[in-house]
């Protein structure tokens, strides 16, 4: 699968979107949200996740061609911690 990036959410969040496809390239599970109130033109999701640094926020929409475009990354608040440490607890 291929990635589309972009420095701009480096530059605003502290994170690269590099970074932020450790998420999805290294097996984990992570709870997927779809994001009805931004799916007019085309579905999107956010992921909530582990990576190396911590738990990640990431925006995405996939491609027909097999492309993740990620629209946002960002490090989780607290209650998205909360939220995926429930996820966690749930699905073991």
């Amino acid at each position: 699968m291929a990635y589309i990036a972009c420095d701009a959410n480096h530059v605003k969040h502290g994170i690269s979107f590099e970074e932020a496809t450790g998420l999805f390239r290294s097996g984990a599970d992570y709870l997927e949200i779809y994001d009805e109130e931004h799916s007019d033109e085309e579905d999107r999701f956010i992921a909530v996740g582990r990576i190396r640094r911590g738990v990640v926020v990431v925006v995405y929409t996939e491609r027909d061609d097999e492309v993740v475009r990620m629209m946002s990354a960002r490090l989780a608040t607290k209650k998205e911690l909360q939220q995926f440490e429930g996820y966690k607890k749930k699905r073991t």
